[in-house]
């Protein structure tokens, strides 16, 4: 599965990932605010494009669209890098549930948990 994030502006936000996350731009056709891109975190994929019509930027409604993990074995890190390049912290990284996560909400309205299971997964 490979979600895809609409925002408003998708050059800005492929940019925020590259710097947060460290996110490898896979493949990309457009510019500017017509924008569609498959992008890489280690061997997590999701993909960025342009909201229109019936794609809900969360900026412009004032709410979240969805939430995304990033399953990852840096937590502290990328939560760190995203904050530094503009993320705001919802959660620092702890301990919770059998995972290690932090959340936050990027520049563009996406909520993220970033982290790893601390044990078997899925539990037995």
């Amino acid at each position: 599965m490979e979600p895809e994030l609409w925002v408003g502006d998708p050059a800005g936000a492929i940019e925020f990932y590259v710097r947060a996350f460290g996110a490898v731009v896979l493949h990309r056709v457009g510019h500017d605010r017509e924008v569609v891109a498959q992008l890489g975190v280690g061997d997590a994929l999701f993909w960025v494009s342009n909201a229109a019509g019936a794609r809900l930027d969360p900026l412009v409604i004032g709410g979240r669209t969805s939430r995304t993990l990033l399953v990852t074995d840096r937590p502290e890190e990328l939560v760190s890098a995203a904050i530094d390049a503009g993320a705001a912290l919802t959660s620092d990284v702890s301990d919770e549930h059998s995972w290690r996560l932090g959340r936050i909400v990027d520049p563009f309205g996406h909520e993220w948990e970033i982290g790893h299971p601390t044990g078997e997964w899925p539990p037995r």
